[in-house]
């Protein structure tokens, strides 16, 4: 009887469930939306329990598809939207409130008076000190968990929500309230309430996880004011957490294997090794680079986080983080009807030679690496009469390359050195002309792998690895199926001048 993996990849805009064989081949998928609430401007919500019954009916539907039962299936692994926070009930099992995803902005004003205060216990390290030998609270916060005070992350949506929800503070505080990440949540559905935990991955996305200690930081959940009862257990990336209930799935399988989305890319796209980069292009776009097993400091704007842990051994990374990637493409259907879908964008950018001087800067939701202004608003700038709609097309994908080659330059000079090449994946990944433009602007090579579905196969390679399915990396790395190369042949005082305009526009915001 033939053995798979089936990774839970839950998605800001859907869930998926994907079923793979042990020559890391797709042996089915199924998928389905999820709802998007945004309840004033900039904010953004999903329903925990429209996620949880996603994810299950999918995984159910990709089963039927093969006519694969659980006895088949050897593991799941479980890959999600990071920072996204919910609250929910321990002893009803039911959300408090809806999910407040990552790319929610209302705790801004919040994180602007944090940036002010001084920090609740002086930090002994001086890798992060001001010219006055006194730390910033920003200084103080990144030592300890490698980011940046912003909204982005969970621990100012977790407060906020025992701030606002009635009698959730005090129900936090004896005990009857949990919290967690999306992983954690499905984790906790799947065993019925016996599993309560988050993967290194993902705690490493709250902004109250320690990264150098392994551990939630007593410090930081004091100034915030959350108490620790509610957070889940932190563990590694691959290991058996539990199983899930017979009624779901048909009978009862492992859970061996989660990891925040970005980092399951970085590990589905066999970034194993020192100095190994990937982009993922999905609603937002993420670029990581694996800096070994100690964590690496940003001086240009990016935050350091955990790739993964496995079998004692630890994995850091540095990550630039775009809100608007694919999003942006989703606006242009969905809000200005200016396409049909978002395959057809590619045929349309191709019409025109250039954007004729358009720009668009897609701060929807404010704008990320290494700029960081949560208060920025979306412009479009440079327009003319002579502008049509596939210039505005062609603009918007452009914006998507000019985020990312942002990051890749901030990549290079926290690195000291040119980065000889991007590993892609996501759907967006899937636009040739995309690929071959970020080749020219970032004047690298830009490499697609024949599968570009990495966030979910490496959960599945997690999930795998715990349980023998795949004996080690070398295994995995023999499973490559091969891959599309662009290479960079623009001008360069062409690639200068885009670049340059690029820079203008955002310095309108």
């Amino acid at each position: 009887m033939d053995k798979y993996i089936m990774s839970f990849d839950a998605g800001t805009t859907s869930e998926r469930a994907i079923i793979f064989n042990k020559n890391s081949e797709i042996v089915s998928v199924a998928q389905k939306e999820i709802s998007q609430i945004y309840p004033n401007p900039g904010w953004v919500e999903h329903s925990p329990m429209e996620i949880w019954s996603a994810q299950i009916g999918v995984a159910v539907e990709a089963m039927a598809k093969a006519g694969i039962t659980a006895d088949e299936i050897e593991a799941i692994g479980i890959t999600n939207q990071r920072e996204t926070t919910i609250v929910w009930d321990r002893n009803t099992g039911l959300p408090i409130y809806n999910a407040i995803v990552w790319q929610c902005r209302r705790t801004t004003e919040f994180c602007d008076k944090l940036e002010q205060m001084k920090p609740v216990i002086e930090d002994d390290s001086d890798l992060y000190e001001s010219k006055d030998g006194t730390q910033t609270m920003s200084q103080w916060i990144k030592r300890k968990t490698g980011l940046i005070i912003d909204p982005y992350f969970s621990a100012t949506k977790l407060k906020w929500i025992l701030d606002n929800v009635e009698c959730a503070r005090e129900k936090a505080e004896k005990g009857e309230l949990l919290f967690g990440t999306v992983e954690t949540w499905l984790i906790w559905k799947l065993t019925k309430g016996k599993k309560h935990v988050t993967d290194y991955s993902n705690a490493s996305r709250t902004m109250l996880f320690n990264i150098n200690t392994l551990s939630w930081d007593e410090d930081i959940c004091k100034l915030f004011d959350i108490p620790m009862c509610m957070l889940p257990t932190p563990v590694s990336n691959s290991e058996i957490y539990g199983e899930s209930s017979p009624e779901y799935l048909g009978g009862s399988i492992k859970i061996c294997g989660a990891a925040g989305d970005q980092q399951a890319a970085l590990f589905g796209q066999k970034c194993f090794h020192k100095g190994d980069m990937k982009n993922t292009y999905g609603t937002g776009c993420f670029l990581l680079m694996n800096t070994g097993d100690k964590p690496t400091f940003s001086k240009n704007g990016l935050v350091t986080t955990v790739g993964w842990g496995r079998e004692g051994k630890l994995t850091y990374a540095l990550e630039g983080s775009v809100f608007m990637g694919g999003a942006i493409i989703q606006w242009l259907r969905d809000e200005l009807h200016m396409i049909n879908n978002a395959v057809e964008t590619e045929e349309i950018a191709k019409k025109v030679n250039d954007t004729n001087g358009c720009y668009i800067v897609p701060a929807f939701t404010g704008l990320g690496a290494p700029y960081w202004k949560p208060e920025a608003k979306g412009i479009i700038c440079g327009l003319t009469r002579g502008v049509s709609r596939d210039h505005i097309v062609r603009a918007a994908l452009d914006a998507i390359v000019y985020q990312v080659n942002d990051i890749v330059t901030a990549m290079e000079q926290d690195a000291g050195c040119k980065v000889s090449n991007l590993k892609v994946d996501g759907g967006a990944s899937n636009n040739n002309y995309l690929c071959r433009t970020q080749a020219d602007i970032s004047d690298t090579v830009v490499i697609r792998p024949s599968c570009v579905e990495t966030t979910a196969l490496g959960a599945a390679y997690l999930a795998g690895l715990a349980v023998g399915f795949w004996k080690d990396e070398e295994e995995i790395e023999s499973t490559s199926k091969g891959f599309t190369e662009f290479k960079p042949s623009m001008e360069q005082d062409i690639r200068h001048s885009r670049i340059e305009g690029w820079k203008k526009a955002v310095d309108m915001l």
